[in-house]
């Protein structure tokens, strides 16, 4: 009875902030929706439920509680379009105790060296390339996480994370951005189901454009609009899944696992689409040995292309991976997946490693 009252309570304030959520205008900091580690990109992004890790602090804060390790630590580089987008991620993960985690994290997605030109040209018409300026635009995140795991409803775990958004373009505009998200995890009789919210209360970024007589210039001639001090608003998206872990015999298992992101923005491009309601689901799927290697595919990222003679295709990503661990401490993943899986899109390779550890060892010197 208490779980009921419990899951009631939590769907419903899902469902009254979703409501609020409807009037906002605008969504950004889409690099958040990228994915993390080379584990989650191979499955597909199937970690609501699955998450147990330090990555867990993206994925769903909730799984923080549930890492068999009490020290974690995770870095994961990848590039995009052929090497001019650069994404990075960094985590480090403690847990306290049986029923209480913490972790840090930081995401980086950025361009950097960008030509800056507007002052190429001199008042008298002559061009100077040694006044070309190099310049980055990066969007970063920091994440704060907790997890708690209630003793009171065996099973149950719930988390948070508090995030602060930086987003710069070079010396011209920066935005700061604050939001939270809230989720929850739950084992019930071998499965695993997941629940995250992301942006509980909407995140939102506020822009501040620093515009040179140059650079107003530049976009006047160009008959592009001069930009203003803004604010852009991330409306709630609610992710759920459910994942089954399969013991096969003799150190063999599996894992299957299915999750559907849940857009309240409109009409998206997906598989289940309504005016208030938009669903994405995608798969994944992974054989292991023991810890020493894993083998990892997913599906997702469905989208529905019209073509010239009216009809449609349905058209999907699918990732591959493989993991592997060394005396179960160090773990390496790989994911081959792409963006979008258009005919145009660049493949990309995705490592990442994993480090935890029981404890520190201290050794003492004797006199």
């Amino acid at each position: 009875m208490c779980n009921k009252k419990f899951f009631l309570f939590f769907f419903l304030s899902f469902s009254v902030l979703l409501t609020n959520a409807q009037i906002a205008p605008k969504y950004s900091n889409e690099f958040l929706t990228l994915g993390i580690g080379g584990r989650g990109l191979a499955m597909s992004n199937t970690m609501t439920s699955l998450g147990n890790d330090v990555t867990a602090a993206y994925w769903n804060p909730a799984g923080l509680s549930r890492m068999k390790k009490p020290y974690q630590l995770s870095v994961m580089h990848a590039e995009y379009f052929a090497g001019i987008a650069k994404y990075d991620y960094l985590g480090a993960a403690y847990k306290i105790d049986n029923k209480l985690a913490v972790a840090f994290s930081w995401l980086r997605f950025g361009v950097d060296n960008i030509m800056n030109t507007t002052e190429l040209i001199d008042k008298q018409g002559n061009i100077d390339y040694s006044k070309i300026k190099f310049f980055s635009a990066a969007d970063n995140a920091f994440l704060l996480s907790c997890a708690y795991n209630f003793e009171q409803i065996k099973g149950l775990s719930v988390g948070a994370n508090a995030k602060i958004i930086y987003r710069k373009i070079g010396k011209f505009a920066n935005a700061w951005g604050f939001g939270l998200d809230a989720g929850l995890q739950y084992n019930i009789k071998g499965w695993q189901i997941g629940a995250m919210l992301k942006d509980v209360t909407s995140t939102f970024n506020a822009w501040n454009y620093n515009l040179t007589p140059e650079v107003i210039k530049a976009f006047e001639d160009t008959d592009n609009e001069i930009p203003e001090n803004s604010l852009e608003l991330t409306i709630p998206q609610l992710n759920i899944g459910a994942g089954k872990y399969l013991e096969l015999g003799k150190g063999f298992n599996a894992t299957f696992a299915i999750d559907f992101d849940c857009t309240f923005d409109g009409k998206r491009n997906t598989l289940i689409k309504s005016k208030p309601l938009s669903i994405d689901p995608h798969f994944g799927m992974e054989f292991s040995y023991k810890t020493i290697v894993a083998l990892r595919a997913g599906l997702g990222n469905f989208q529905i292309v019209p073509f010239f003679d009216g009809n449609n295709k349905v058209n999907c990503q699918i990732n591959f991976g493989i993991g592997i661990g060394i005396k179960d401490i160090v773990f390496i993943d790989y994911a081959f997946t792409n963006l979008g899986d258009m005919s145009f899109a660049f493949h990309s390779h995705i490592f990442s490693l994993k480090v935890a550890i029981e404890s520190f060892k201290r050794t003492r010197t004797q006199k």
